[in-house]
């Protein structure tokens, strides 16, 4: 069976190469970025715009290419995790939709699996398996049922979104340009644990906000849970974050998972208060959510509380953020696809 390419995920300037290359007139390629990404349609013969012929040509070697999940599980709490295969259905991958009275978000994945191996993470237990390319990333977004209603976007599901740089950066301007989903980049949020060349290329070619996976502001302690520091120092990615401004509408947050005895003492607090001197940030706390044959426990609520009031106190804006589908496997550091 011949695989056709997908169109969604396309940037504009890649559909103007579609309509080149199928000798459809150029303005067919904003036609078909409104079909895609306003429209939101499921077929190429459901682009009634463009002619019987044309459609017959674009649809030789295209199609829109949108992919329903194959499974959902619903939390008692509200929040529904889907399973999408990926990679010509060799891999799977979950996206979660979290909603809640002020918003609708969803956490979608970049990879399958994750190099990363954080030690906390059952993603990354399952190793690397491909990046998921931005048909794939967009599909996650598009075809869930509360596409319509989602107010907020966090790249946070499984995978290390600056590992696959060229892909997020696609996707980004898809969900931001006018042609597109025309978002504000404030409604969208990247999570990274800190590779450099990644994290110096989305500062600069996006506007969308920043969350940098920290949980310890000791460079020993964050390599035995994060082998990621090796190579990339927390000292030079609190550098590179001193060279942009955060004070307007870009935001920088650190995601910070408490450890019981590991990392939530005061003095953790205050080199962490200390670390982050500078940088206009907000310090999200959270539980762990404890995975398979891994030790580590969540520091009780009342020391996560006293953690947060001790940075409250140096200055640093502190949330605790409440955990969210844990009975279905869908909260932070839980995804685990195939």
């Amino acid at each position: 069976m011949e695989i056709k390419e997908p169109l969604l995920g396309m940037t504009l300037t890649e559909l103007k190469a579609v309509v080149s290359q199928t000798s459809l007139p150029s303005y067919a390629a904003a036609q078909i970025a409104d079909w895609l990404y306003k429209k939101k349609v499921r077929s190429i013969d459901g682009m009634t715009n463009i002619s019987a012929a044309n459609r017959e040509a674009l649809s030789e070697q295209y199609e829109v290419g949108l992919k329903p999940p194959v499974e959902a599980h619903t939390s008692k709490d509200d929040t529904t995790k889907y399973l999408f295969t990926v990679n010509h259905g060799r891999h799977s991958v979950e996206a979660v939709h979290i909603p809640s009275f002020e918003r609708d978000t969803l956490c979608v994945s970049s990879q399958a699996g994750c190099k990363m191996n954080c030690l906390f993470c059952m993603t990354g237990k399952q190793g690397f398996a491909a990046n998921l390319t931005s048909n794939e990333i967009m599909n996650q977004i598009q075809a869930v049922p509360e596409n319509e209603q989602l107010s907020n976007i966090v790249f946070m599901g499984m995978g290390e979104p600056l590992d696959n740089i060229e892909a997020l950066l696609k996707t980004l301007e898809i969900l931001t340009a006018p042609y597109g989903y025309a978002w504000s980049p404030k409604r969208i949020t990247v999570s990274t644990s800190g590779i450099l060349p990644g994290l110096k290329r989305f500062l600069d070619e996006s506007a969308c906000h920043l969350a940098v996976s920290l949980h310890s502001p000791h460079h020993e302690e964050r390599l035995s849970l994060m082998p990621v520091e090796k190579a990339y120092h927390i000292d030079s990615i609190i550098d590179l974050l001193h060279q942009y401004d955060f004070t307007h509408q870009r935001r920088v947050s650190f995601e910070y998972i408490m450890f019981h005895s590991l990392n939530d003492s005061d003095r953790h607090a205050k080199d962490l208060a200390r670390l982050l001197n500078g940088i206009e940030c907000r310090v999200n706390l959270i539980r762990f959510h404890a995975i398979p044959d891994v030790k580590l426990t969540s520091s009780s609520d009342r020391r996560i509380e006293q953690f947060r009031d001790t940075l409250s106190s140096a200055g640093v804006t502190t949330t605790i953020r409440a955990s969210r589908g844990e009975d279905i496997f869908a909260a932070c550091g839980m995804l685990f696809g195939n």
